[in-house]
């Protein structure tokens, strides 16, 4: 209990003087600062359950503290669950219907990349201005955004006309295969909805996403004849690792300086004897120095900003692989991942209604951030289908790593932030 009247006597900000502000919307953050002390104890729990994403019992118990949350805000809570092939958890959704407003799907997620065999880091305060914890940012403290905020405006009785579906999968970290059937009731859902808003990390309290870019794979096999390594160049050709060099040297020639494509080789793997396998993503190899390498293979991503880019940025691929140095040949082959989320008009104009909050609230404008900054979300799943905007959740530091912090001085100005919108969009 010391602790967490700590946390919010560190994140309490006078609302009291936003003259830009309604009375609703004075009283809202009045809520928001009144609930603290319940937000962070939501918080703490949840981080404090390892949810790896493949510990399903883990993912379900989290799903289930945050379904009891949402039923008292008078949410129709359900768990949609997926094939037992997948090995995932399955996905939490809370639905609430109205006849007002913009119809809004918010996106969070219940498991992080924390597995119950990697160290454990529970909810930790480690100073004035920053907490610890496994997904404590990513995304568990995204989650209580949404939650919290909803109760403000529930408290107030100001959810009753609004529509809103709070979709938290399962599975963000590593999305279930095929991706076609892991994520068809989250895009199907979406699809009901004019605007959809992602809890994701906030990089910072004045920035948000406007863009975030896709991610999809790539394999290179180059192939040639085997032979002494003294007719490397002359007859014995230029062999296979030589051949995969200038491919993935060329790319980065060739492609290297486009604004917001990028293409990483993950594993460069070549030989006299060559063993890949392709699911594992990992191979065994042997060779000697006086052997010409008959075969190499090299995967990849490729990250990208729109669908053409990623379509262009593939037939340059291919037209630099089919140019083969003598005595080689070779093949590249592309797999989708996530689609991008590309910047349009209708998400900065989502951002410029962020902005107007936060100026209100006396904590500066908002931008649109670096789409190259962020990797690939949920949200990009459906971001050809209606108005998107992420990066509202919880700002911190360390996602993914051991460490992972919150800025709890700043939790309390999002939470609010995220309420007051939702108040705007739904009226």
């Amino acid at each position: 209990m010391k602790r967490t009247l700590l946390f919010l006597l560190l994140g309490i900000i006078s609302f009291n003087s936003f003259s830009q502000l309604s009375a609703d919307e004075k009283q809202i953050l009045k809520i928001v600062e009144r609930n603290m002390p319940g937000s962070w104890k939501l918080l703490e729990e949840s981080v404090n359950i390892n949810s790896g994403t493949f510990n399903i019992e883990g993912v379900k118990k989290v799903g289930a503290i945050y379904s009891k949350q949402l039923e008292a805000l008078g949410f129709k809570v359900e768990w949609v669950s997926l094939p037992d092939s997948l090995k995932r958890a399955g996905h939490l959704v809370a639905t609430k219907t109205g006849t007002k407003g913009k119809r809004l799907f918010l996106i969070g997620h219940l498991d992080t990349v924390f597995e119950p065999d990697m160290p454990a880091n529970p909810f930790k305060q480690i100073s004035d201005s920053t907490a610890t914890g496994q997904g404590v940012n990513d995304m568990k403290g995204g989650d209580v955004v949404i939650i919290s905020a909803l109760k403000a405006l529930h408290q107030q009785g100001l959810l009753k006309d609004a529509s809103i579906t709070v979709y938290m999968t399962g599975d963000e970290e590593n999305a279930g295969h095929p991706h076609e059937v892991s994520r068809e009731d989250f895009i199907n859902r979406a699809k009901q909805h004019d605007i959809a808003l992602a809890f994701e990390t906030a990089t910072s309290l004045n920035i948000v996403a406007t863009a975030r870019r896709g991610a999809s794979g790539w394999e290179l096999v180059t192939e040639a004849k085997q032979g002494h390594s003294s007719g490397v160049f002359a007859g014995g050709g230029y062999g296979a690792i030589y051949e995969a060099a200038r491919i993935i040297n060329s790319f980065r020639e060739t492609l290297g300086n486009q604004q917001f494509l990028t293409f990483n080789p993950g594993m460069f793997i070549g030989g006299s004897e060559v063993n890949y396998q392709k699911s594992a993503q990992k191979g065994e190899i042997s060779g000697k120095t006086n052997i010409i390498s008959p075969k190499t293979v090299v995967i990849g991503d490729l990250r990208f900003i729109t669908e053409s880019q990623k379509d262009s940025a593939r037939e340059t691929m291919k037209q630099i692989v089919s140019q083969n140095l003598p005595g080689t040949k070779a093949s590249i082959t592309f797999s989708d991942g996530i689609p991008s989320m590309p910047p349009t008009e209708g998400n900065q104009a989502l951002a410029k209604v962020v902005s107007d909050i936060s100026e209100s609230m006396g904590v500066g404008p908002v931008l649109p951030g670096n789409p190259g900054s962020r990797g690939a979300g949920d949200i990009s799943y459906i971001a050809k289908y209606l108005d998107c905007l992420d990066g509202l959740g919880a700002s911190g530091r360390g996602a993914h790593a051991p460490g992972e912090t919150i800025n709890t001085k700043e939790y309390e100005t999002l939470i609010g932030r995220t309420a007051l919108l939702l108040y705007r969009l739904s009226r």
